[in-house]
């Protein structure tokens, strides 16, 4: 990693759609950020959920491309052994404790990975050797990092809410209103291949949007590439319907290391029988003064810096004009600053 350019930590909560959990949600539990008793502001866990198993070999799998990744979650006396395959290097660890640990509680950090599309698989194995606990698994979140710019360079984020007219919609969509989306409002659709594209520049982007049952999956495409499809499916069982919604911004989409060419996005909701949704609340380009892609590595993940530990994450944040974003500027070694991030629990950049 280049310490000297413009780097960010990107928060991904257990709900964003970026990550895919198996066999399905129904083998997971998670609060339900739709019950009148939910309060994530004073929740321990990030944006108030967390995704436990305790059914063997169920996972939760990211790809992502950066040089470093911090994994957390759980530790105590009804935890196993769980299993962190980044490509195809795989390191057992026990979440296993005969106290509860502190949370964030650091499940996997490395933090000198080549800088190159990677992929990540988080598997429960349950109790193993020495655990004394049960198959217990709790997954939090993770923090991955990226290069938006240069050595020098500064970087802006700008924040486009779904009415911008640079967003062009096909299909039919109607508009919600909710205090909790970014500028008030969303657009969603249950059409099937009901779309939305933009034409941007910058070196990052993130697509946000409302999470719930009745979600499903849906298909991105980057400068017109090979479909990504990802599931928007919640938590809370899975099971289809009106339940389990998070209207907190969930990371529905996620790309970097773009140059600064003009670039395309298009997303189209795959409906399917069940006439599925996808909401849209809003969209950030992160955009540099000066590009400067990472060439990325063919390597293989180096796993010779991978580090796990009890101890705290901690934070900095640095605020937008918007204040809506989850992107972190983090350090992982600055401990002192624990109790400031999780005062607040808002996603920040």
């Amino acid at each position: 990693m280049d310490s000297s350019a413009v780097n960010a930590n990107v928060s991904v909560d257990d709900f964003d759609s970026i990550l895919l959990y198996s066999p399905d949600e129904s083998v997971w539990t998670t609060p339900d950020p739709s019950s009148s008793d939910f309060d994530a502001a004073s929740s321990q866990w990030w944006m108030g959920t967390y995704h436990a198993t305790e059914t063997i070999n169920a996972s939760v799998s990211l790809n992502f491309t950066g040089p470093a990744i911090y994994i957390y979650g759980d530790s105590g006396p009804n935890y196993g052994s769980y299993e962190v395959t980044i490509d195809s290097n795989t390191t057992t660890l026990s979440a296993y404790s005969s106290s509860n640990a502190s949370v964030p509680y650091l499940l996997y950090g490395n933090g000198a990975l080549e800088y190159a599309n990677h992929s990540l698989t988080l598997k429960n194995v349950g109790a193993k050797g020495s655990d004394s606990g049960g198959n217990g698994f709790l997954f939090d979140f993770l923090r991955m990092t990226v290069q938006l710019a240069p050595k020098g360079a500064t970087v802006t984020n700008t924040t486009l809410q779904e009415t911008d007219s640079s967003i062009t919609y096909t299909g039919e969509w109607g508009n919600n209103t909710s205090t909790a989306f970014s500028g008030g409002g969303s657009k969603y659709t249950n059409g099937n291949l009901a779309s939305f594209s933009l034409d941007f520049h910058g070196s990052a982007i993130y697509v946000f949007g409302d999470k719930k049952n009745d979600h499903r999956e849906y298909n991105v495409y980057l400068d017109n590439g090979t479909a990504q499809t990802f599931n928007g499916t919640s938590g809370c069982g899975g099971a289809f319907g009106q339940t389990c919604e998070q209207q907190e911004p969930c990371l529905k989409f996620f790309a970097s290391n773009l140059d600064g060419s003009v670039h395309s996005l298009r997303l189209e909701n795959l409906a399917g029988v069940n006439q599925s949704y996808f909401d849209l609340d809003s969209i950030v380009l992160a955009v540099p003064s000066e590009y400067a892609p990472r060439e990325l590595s063919d390597s293989s993940a180096s796993s010779s810096a991978s580090v796990t530990s009890s101890s705290s994450a901690s934070s900095t944040s640095t605020s937008s004009s918007n204040g809506t974003v989850p992107l972190v500027s983090w350090n992982p070694m600055l401990l002192l600053f624990m109790a400031f991030i999780y005062l607040f629990k808002t996603r920040l950049h």
